[in-house]
């Protein structure tokens, strides 16, 4: 059962979608007065709640067609480093001081991370529980963006892959509870999703992450300070 038979948009299209929502939420973080401007401040970070969902998508559609899932687990990581210092420009104004929040690449790292070892210890369902509580409690103590919220929403779209009703309902309760109703939305672009993959701008994807930070971040510094 699917709930779209219009299957429109490639894996590049939900990138795009994901990356502007992304780049208007900061945007709001880094330029709005939120007690100034709250109507503005809210609106712009409303349309952000877009992007997570689709990146959690995004890196289940990943784990299933990539070559070599080990590198794919690298580049997380790897981006995850990179990202830390313009992140911590961006929450806090100071770089590699901010422990009380991690970048987004954290939690995609080690939802996928989960996604392998649940993949690997497929009939040990033991194994598979301390794998989620571990990645879950990992995320939680090491304040990545969106807690273990984030984990549980990665490894929805994973179990759920191939039962688009439940993972509907199921998505769509958790971003409810977390507050972000509107990353329900997201739901309506993924299920458009025609399963090819697009134009390779898969470097774009992690580059953009730390690029638009610094970018956002330097235009505040020298020409509104």
């Amino acid at each position: 059962m699917t709930s779209f038979n219009i299957k429109i948009l490639h894996g590049t299209s939900l990138k795009i979608i994901a990356m502007l929502s992304m780049f208007v939420d900061h945007s709001a973080v880094i330029f709005v007065d939120s007690t100034k401007y709250p109507h503005v401040y809210e609106i712009m970070r409303t349309f952000g709640r877009l992007a997570f969902p689709i990146f959690c998508f995004l890196i289940v559609e990943g784990y299933y067609h990539t070559h070599n899932v080990k590198k794919y687990l690298g580049r997380l990581l790897l981006f995850a480093i990179i990202s830390e210092i313009p992140f911590d420009l961006m929450v806090a104004s100071v770089p590699g001081t901010h422990f009380g929040h991690q970048n987004v690449f954290f939690t995609l790292f080690l939802g996928l991370l989960t996604v392998c070892c649940i993949d690997a210890n497929r009939k040990n369902v033991y194994m598979n529980f301390i794998s989620i509580i571990i990645s879950c409690l990992t995320a939680y103590f090491l304040k990545a963006d969106y807690s273990y919220y984030g984990i549980l929403q990665i490894l929805f779209f994973y179990y759920m892959k191939n039962m688009p009703l439940y993972r509907i309902l199921g998505i769509g309760m958790l971003n409810m509870y977390m507050g972000q109703p509107f990353g329900v939305v997201a739901l309506l672009f993924i299920e458009l999703y025609n399963g090819k993959r697009g134009f390779n701008i898969k470097y774009l994807t992690y580059l953009f992450y730390p690029i638009h930070l610094l970018v956002l971040y330097s235009i505040k510094i020298y020409f509104f300070s």
